[in-house]
């Protein structure tokens, strides 16, 4: 019997490409109140993409996600990342390189880690001054983009550090709306008709990028790694089964996936989460009761439950992606009660599920205390993504989301520094508050 393809949305393709891109929640969720949790779009192409929002049927894709090929469904993102990237690749090479990456990622490392997250958020708000606003997605952008170059480039000073930092910056802000991201999405706009054209700029900050970050590795190569902790010294020093290292083209491809896979969402995990904190409910004053009789240490502050439930409801309410990588069947699979073929695209949706109202009542609320009264299932929360290819820095990310809400809270006084909702917007492959969520420091706090 031959594979089905569920409920298909009847709109053409272009115009469901155009809101894919321009409104990628909104049309889900009109998508979802016509059709189902299990819907077939089609997006400016002959190939339907299966959209999967039933908690049921996701976890039978993450039981059987050997029968699927992810990272051919990523190539959108090789411009970006680069073809050795693990989010590109499948099979054996991808389980090779995730094992060689694990480990600074996991376990004690984290508390080496800790101490810099710290050190980092302070220098930053230290620069604040009283009644004048600030950007808070801009600030946690230089926290994160911080914590990437010492924590895993291991630069902290130096002629290289200084010009990574603006040319990193530059880069990733080229997607920094719907409009402008729609050259990742559109072959056409992928041109290099010069520097003045939105792709050949970036292509040129992109080829500082790589020379700059080739230099860093070949200077690691042959100096000392002894007491070195950051992520690439120990990756420089891991060794797969067959006694082989990362070339230099996998290493310098990796860095760049963790830089965009950890510098964007956790900046803008952290100013949704500001904007929740301040919205006058009583939640700072929950936060900050459990901070000033808790403790000290950054490992201890980590496992602060209501802080860990504010940061997990922030994760549930603003899904950074509105899909997590998308899924090829190489063989016909049974998913959700209906069979797919071969070669069938299957893209299970993080916003789907965690807004619904079976899982999550009043999903549209913030309230981190539905994470205190019950556990879900890695198939009813996944904001990390799941299965094989669950995010391999979410360890780390988690860390840094809690140490700087917990470092920022215990020392500023902040409110919103304008009363009106924020809404999410695109960002490249991400969703992002739209105007970054305006802030303003009202004192500091001294317990």
């Amino acid at each position: 019997m031959s594979g089905q393809l569920p409920n298909c949305v009847t709109s053409p393709p272009l115009w469901q490409l155009i809101n894919w891109i321009a409104d990628p929640l909104g049309s889900q969720d009109r998508y979802s109140q016509k059709y189902g949790d299990i819907f077939t779009v089609r997006l400016n192409s002959t190939k339907p993409y299966v959209v999967i929002g039933n908690p049921q049927a996701i976890q039978d894709i993450f039981n059987q996600d050997s029968k699927f090929d992810m990272g051919r469904g990523n190539a959108l993102a090789e411009p970006l990342v680069g073809r050795n990237s693990l989010m590109l690749l499948d099979g054996d090479r991808h389980r090779r390189e995730r094992k060689l990456l694990m480990p600074p990622f996991h376990g004690e490392r984290l508390q080496t880690y800790a101490k810099q997250i710290c050190l980092i958020t302070e220098q930053v708000a230290s620069q604040w001054q009283v009644g004048q606003p600030f950007v808070a997605r801009t600030t946690m952008q230089k926290i994160s983009l911080e914590v990437i170059l010492q924590v895993v480039f291991g630069l902290s000073e130096g002629e290289r550090y200084q010009q990574l930092k603006p040319l990193l910056t530059d880069w990733i802000n080229m997607t920094d709306s719907p409009l402008r991201s729609s050259m990742l999405f559109f072959q056409f706009l992928q041109k290099d008709w010069g520097a003045w054209t939105p792709w050949g700029r970036m292509r040129r900050l992109q080829r500082q990028v790589h020379s700059l970050l080739q230099a860093e590795i070949e200077e690691r190569r042959t100096s000392e790694t002894e007491g070195r902790t950051d992520v690439l010294s120990l990756i420089l020093t891991a060794r797969d089964e067959n006694g082989q290292a990362m070339t230099d083209e996998e290493l310098r491809d990796e860095l760049l996936t963790i830089l965009f896979a950890g510098h964007e969402t956790t900046a803008t995990m952290l100013a949704w989460a500001f904007y929740q904190i301040h919205q006058g409910t009583d939640i700072r004053e929950k936060l900050l009761k459990e901070l000033d009789i808790g403790e000290s240490s950054p490992m201890k502050i980590a496992q602060l439950p209501y802080l860990t439930a504010v940061c997990q409801e922030t994760l549930r309410m603003y899904p950074v992606l509105p899909i997590i990588f998308p899924r090829i069947a190489k063989s016909p699979v049974k998913v959700g009660g209906y069979l797919f073929d071969a070669g069938t695209t299957l893209m299970p949706t993080i916003y789907l599920v965690h807004y619904r109202e079976d899982l999550y009542p009043n999903a549209q609320q913030f309230k981190p205390e539905r994470f205190l009264e019950r556990q879900y299932s890695p198939s009813e929360y996944f904001p990390f993504g799941g299965g094989s290819r669950r995010c391999l820095g979410y360890a780390l990310a988690q860390l840094e989301m809690k140490l700087v809400l917990a470092t920022i809270l215990s020392k500023y006084e902040l409110a919103l520094a304008e009363d009106k909702p924020v809404k999410m917007q695109r960002r490249g492959f991400t969703l992002a508050p739209t105007g970054g969520v305006r802030l303003v420091m009202t004192g500091k706090r001294y317990k």
